[in-house]
């Protein structure tokens, strides 16, 4: 199976167990935190590695966690390696905040820009978004800096891309004129 079947499937029994259990908020805060921890290609390698057993991830994901995060988000993580598809845990750990988002009704924006923006102009950029048809009444916005932009920006929602960047442009025109 890939990722784009196990995701969803494994994200939305998470999702629902934390709202029966009524620890939604909680295990939001420590999935974001363990989302750190899998930014680490050592660690990444470490779960994809088949020669490692089961066992083996198990006792080192307790010894490294268990007791900063919620007894259930332990026990589902523990459940994933148990099921060999600790691989997908990037995906989905990506893909219960994309469901919880949705549940909640929050849209999430990744802007990347040429350089820094300033505080007002990030409120503005939040303003126009929230009112757009394209996003819901709340906007999460994850902002990036690109400098291969030259100028101007890129805003993804969902699984569109916005691109008013000075590089897109230079771009086009070239294979316009080739």
């Amino acid at each position: 199976m890939s990722a784009v079947r196990i995701a969803p499937r494994y994200a939305k029994s998470l999702l629902d167990l934390s709202i029966e259990e009524n620890k939604i908020d909680k295990v939001v805060s420590d999935i974001e935190s363990f989302k750190d921890a899998l930014k680490s290609d050592e660690f990444i390698r470490f779960l994809k590695s088949p020669i490692i057993k089961s066992a083996m991830k198990i006792s080192v994901y307790n010894a490294a966690f268990v007791g900063k995060f919620d007894p259930l988000l332990d026990r589902f993580i523990q459940l994933v390696i148990q099921k060999g598809r600790e691989q997908y845990l990037p995906e989905i750990m990506d893909e219960f905040l994309s469901q919880h988002n949705a549940l909640k009704g929050v849209s999430g924006v990744k802007l990347t820009s040429a350089k820094a923006i300033s505080s007002e102009m990030m409120d503005e950029i939040k303003s126009k978004l929230k009112s757009s048809s394209e996003t819901k009444s709340e906007v999460n916005i994850e902002f990036a800096v690109d400098a291969n932009l030259i100028g101007g920006f890129k805003i993804e929602i969902g699984d569109k891309l916005y691109d008013a960047s000075v590089a897109h442009k230079l771009e086009s025109l070239r294979k316009s004129f080739s």
